[in-house]
């Protein structure tokens, strides 16, 4: 607010006030689409629905489990690799990432809850390589291993490519008949290529809900699944998402925290000339969250051409960074670079493990640590860099979590998905589609030969030289 930053690069409680009258009036337009069946993401978390997956996404894993107690010498599935891109992948490495230890792929089978989880977001050909390497030596024979691929057309070339490889590879390894027991599909529950071969095949297999977006998938059974395999308590998560998906539809701003976030970013974004909309947790499991992030705020309001057609290239530049790593690697730029960006922090108050810091080294200028924590340390630089910013003049904000649970990080999620939507509304442009993504797709095609599409090969060839 002007109050602490000044008027030049903060909101006055006049244009504040301006920006709650027109978030009511979006709320109402949001409650009215939701009404219509046009917010499926958000009805997710909601029973029937949230109920309706849970139990789909908990019976599969429990088939998964029973076959490998059968036919595995030790009787577990210790390997799974997702194959997906984008929101196929992001959530289930956000997932994964927040709600594990940073070492469970580390740990031993006797001490680690579920699979060891691999998500193959990208085909690079070293990255896929060397997993298919590491498990063979890890599983001979491919016994505990299992793959997930995640693709509602099945056509997405990356995710196509990755099927490909990874079925041909445990057909080698355990024969056409039982490598099908390895495999498990999310797809559309009724069209496309994916759902054809999973028909034809036998896979098990889950829905990608319809209406849902890629982005907005991760709960449901898309980024569900991976985490009910590795024991993650998923009512749990759908719980604290549906806690926040209540308190974003609040009518009064004061009481919404989606519509102060989203007014707050874009009208710095649109009107105050900030943007760059930078995320920092403070906390290295939350940090892949950041990526999921970045992926729905970019994709989502990117957008050229606005609902009326008016060309508007629209859109504000997410940002990852990590508290403390960044202090030393990017503050100086945020500090005394441009005043472009707004600063978004991310604090746990308490951490599910904490580390004291020993007594007894003799060193006067260390001794102010001796006796504290990680955590207490790791929160007051939090602190410490919010002050520097704020001496600057710099926008930021802070995201407190009281701990990291599948309820907090279900929270967090719906907080931005429903930030996203209202952020499309002030924008004025469809926050669901991506065009531009869909341009990259098909030249993909016509560069790799699919038939139909010779002409973008022409045309990438035309714009870019033979």
């Amino acid at each position: 607010m002007s109050n602490r930053i000044g008027p030049e690069h903060g909101l006055s409680g006049d244009s504040w006030a301006g920006l709650c009258s027109r978030l009511g009036a979006l709320t109402d337009q949001l409650r009215e689409t939701q009404a219509a069946g046009s917010l499926r993401w958000r009805d997710l978390v909601r029973s029937p629905l949230s109920e309706e997956h849970v139990d789909q996404v908990s019976e599969v894993a429990d088939q998964v489990r029973a076959y490998y107690a059968e036919s595995a010498p030790g009787g577990r599935c210790k390997h799974m690799v997702v194959l997906g891109i984008g929101g196929s992948a992001l959530g289930n490495i956000a997932l994964q990432a927040a709600l594990r230890p940073q070492t469970h792929n580390l740990t031993s089978c006797k001490f680690r809850p579920g699979p060891r989880l691999y998500v193959m977001d990208n085909v690079d050909p070293a990255l896929v390589g060397d997993l298919m390497l590491q498990l063979e030596r890890a599983d001979p024979g491919l016994q505990h291993t299992m793959v997930n691929v995640i693709s509602k057309s099945g056509e997405t070339a990356e995710t196509a490519a990755q099927f490909l490889i990874f079925r041909d590879w445990l057909r080698r390894h355990l024969g056409a008949e039982r490598a099908g027991r390895h495999i498990v599909a999310i797809t559309d529950s009724s069209q496309g290529t994916m759902r054809a071969i999973v028909d034809r095949e036998g896979y098990l297999n889950l829905p990608v809900p319809d209406g849902v977006g890629g982005r907005f998938s991760v709960l449901s059974p898309v980024g569900l699944f991976s985490a009910c395999m590795g024991e993650l308590d998923i009512a749990h998560l759908l719980a604290g998402a549906a806690d926040m998906d209540r308190q974003c539809s609040e009518s009064d701003p004061h009481r919404n925290p989606a519509a102060q976030l989203a007014g707050m970013l874009i009208e710095f974004a649109t009107n105050r000339g900030k943007p760059n909309h930078v995320m920092m947790p403070y906390s290295n499991s939350l940090y892949m969250l950041a990526d999921w992030y970045r992926q729905l705020w970019a994709e989502s309001l990117g957008k050229r051409i606005d609902l009326d057609g008016r060309e508007v290239f629209a859109g504000a530049t997410p940002i990852k960074a990590l508290g403390t790593t960044d202090q030393h690697s990017q503050v100086q730029l945020y500090r005394e670079g441009p005043n472009d960006k707004v600063i978004g922090f991310v604090e746990v108050e308490r951490f599910a493990h904490d580390v004291t810091i020993p007594s007894g080294l003799g060193v006067e200028a260390l001794s102010y640590l001796e006796g504290k924590t990680l955590g207490t340390l790791l929160n007051a630089e939090k602190r410490a860099t919010e002050y520097a910013l704020v001496e600057s003049n710099r926008p930021n904000y802070t995201i407190r979590m009281p701990e990291i649970s599948e309820y907090t990080v279900g929270q967090f999620l719906m907080l931005w998905q429903v930030a996203t939507a209202y952020a499309g509304l002030l924008l004025h442009i469809d926050a669901y589609d991506q065009p531009a993504v869909e341009t990259g797709k098909v030249a993909t095609f016509g560069l790799m030969g699919r038939p139909g599409y010779e002409q973008w090969a022409e045309k990438v060839d035309k714009s870019l030289g033979g």
